[in-house]
C-alpha cells in the first residue's frame, strides 16, 4: 500500500466537505491501522477496480454523520440516521470517491468505483480484518471523518 494513494481521497474530501458542509477540515496524522468495528459509527464503503483495486471506507461517528447530513439538508435537524440521512451520507462518500477517481485519472491511473454502501457498526463484517492506510479529517464544530484506504 502506497501512501500517495490516499492523497486524491484527502484532496477530494477536503473540497467536497468545504462545499457541502461549509467547514474547512484539518488533517490528522496519517497511519496504518487495523480496521476495527467501533460502536455508534456509520461506515461508507466504496469499492475500486482497475489499475488500483480494493476498498475505501469512510468512518464517521453517528452523531457526526447526523450533523453533516443536517448541514447538507439546509439545517433540517435529523435525530436518527433514517433512509434520507443514509442517502445523503452515501452521496457524500460517492462525491468524494468520484472526485478522487477523476484526480487519479488525471494522473494517468484508470479506476472505476462501485456505488457506496452505507453500514452501521452492528452490521459490518465484510471488510474485516484488514490493514488500512488511515487519515482523519477534523471538522471544527462538527467532528471527525476517518478516511481508510485498503487499495493495492
Amino acid at each position: 500500500m502506497k501512501a500517495e494513494v490516499i492523497n486524491p481521497f484527502l484532496e477530494s474530501a477536503r473540497t467536497v466537505i468545504e462545499q457541502l458542509i461549509q467547514v474547512t477540515p484539518s488533517t490528522g496524522s496519517l497511519g496504518v491501522k487495523n480496521m476495527e468495528i467501533i460502536e455508534d459509527h456509520i461506515w461508507i464503503q466504496i469499492g475500486m477496480t482497475g489499475q488500483l483495486s480494493g476498498n475505501i471506507v469512510f468512518g464517521i461517528q453517528e452523531h457526526v454523520a447526523l450533523r453533516m447530513v443536517s448541514v447538507m439538508m439546509g439545517g433540517y435537524i435529523l435525530t436518527e440516521m433514517d433512509e434520507m440521512g443514509q442517502s445523503a451520507i452515501s452521496e457524500l462518500g460517492n462525491m468524494i470517491s468520484g472526485n478522487a477517481s477523476t484526480i487519479l485519472s488525471n494522473q494517468g491511473v484508470t479506476v472505476d468505483i462501485t456505488p457506496p454502501r452505507v453500514m452501521k457498526s452492528e452490521h459490518i463484517e465484510s471488510f474485516l480484518p484488514q490493514k488500512a492506510l488511515s487519515i482523519p479529517l477534523l471538522m471544527e464544530g462538527i467532528g471527525e471523518l476517518d478516511i481508510q484506504v485498503m487499495i493495492s
